[in-house]
């Protein structure tokens, strides 16, 4: 458990180097926005190319994963509802923010050091990268944009760097095509520091501004949070003894569904301009909250 805070220290001090920077090294006031600007046209899709190169979508076809998805969909569906009054775009990251998994740069070290195998964690990366990640874009594209035709919907998709790099990604890995080192290096290279600069730019935003602020994203922030932490990981663990799980199983489920909102929602608010404070807020709290929960389900592991 020890090695695997390690993950939260790191986004801890890389969004602390954001925050300082923001409040002292007199940046650019456009630095925030040119920075999230580049890490989702150039950044974040070299890094999702890169991973759905090397993956395996028959990894989407494992039972956790059945109870992961249904409870990520859930809390989508929870928060969705106590946003009845707000705007589309605001709804759609709200609901990705109470569900949307760090299965990265959270979830690896803590499926390395706390479950004892990195490959759990492989199911979830893929069901968002392949899935959730294309349909939430397309969606956004379409409520930001207001072009709600038959033609534009079936061309939003590819108007998002992020689903287009994916597909690309996937076409490789399901037809077995490798791409000289050439292309696929730099591309490596470029996407390792899409992570960094997406927690400097969150850093960036928490500067001059306080969390959870009077405003109307409090309380949806505030419920993401609850609903990433604590509800999703016991409808996890519900949906796991409904479908009979084994005990490794079932913790494994429970202890990702615990993981804190992903960064990359705080990224898909910035883009499209919705919902920025409620992903902002619901990051940080949730991934406050993580720690406790995380400790909190293996002692009730181990005790059991």
């Amino acid at each position: 458990m020890i090695s695997a805070l390690s993950g939260f220290a790191v986004i801890g001090v890389i969004v602390l180097v954001g925050w300082v920077a923001g409040r002292w090294a007199r940046l650019p006031a456009e630095t925030q926005t040119v920075a999230g600007r580049l890490a989702y046209t150039v950044l974040t899709p070299c890094l999702l190319f890169s991973d759905a190169a090397d993956s395996d979508p028959r990894a989407l076809l494992t039972q956790p994963l059945i109870v992961s998805a249904a409870a990520a969909l859930l809390c989508f569906g929870l928060h969705a509802l106590t946003t009845r009054r707000r705007d589309p775009g605001t709804r759609i990251v709200g609901a990705l923010a109470s569900g949307y998994t760090n299965a990265t740069f959270v979830g690896i070290p803590v499926a390395t050091y706390v479950l004892g195998d990195t490959a759990l964690v492989v199911p979830i990366v893929l069901l968002q990268l392949l899935i959730i990640t294309p349909v939430a874009l397309t969606l956004l594209q379409l409520v930001t944009t207001g072009h709600t035709s038959w033609r534009t919907s079936l061309t939003a998709p590819l108007r998002s760097p992020l689903t287009v790099a994916v597909a690309l990604g996937v076409v490789l890995a399901v037809t077995g095509v490798s791409l000289p080192t050439v292309i696929t290096q730099p591309v490596a290279a470029i996407g390792q520091a899409a992570v960094p600069v997406v927690l400097l730019v969150f850093g960036l935003s928490l500067s001059g501004r306080r969390v959870l602020e009077p405003g109307p994203d409090r309380r949806p922030a505030v419920t993401a949070a609850v609903l990433k932490t604590v509800i999703m990981p016991v409808l996890a663990f519900l949906l796991a003894l409904a479908l009979r799980l084994t005990p490794a199983q079932t913790y494994a489920v429970t202890v990702l569904a615990a993981l804190p909102t992903a960064q990359n929602i705080f990224l898909y608010a910035q883009s499209f301009g919705t919902g920025l404070i409620l992903a902002r807020d619901a990051i940080f709290l949730s991934t406050l909250a993580c720690v406790p929960a995380l400790l909190t389900i293996t002692v009730l592991h181990t005790l059991t």
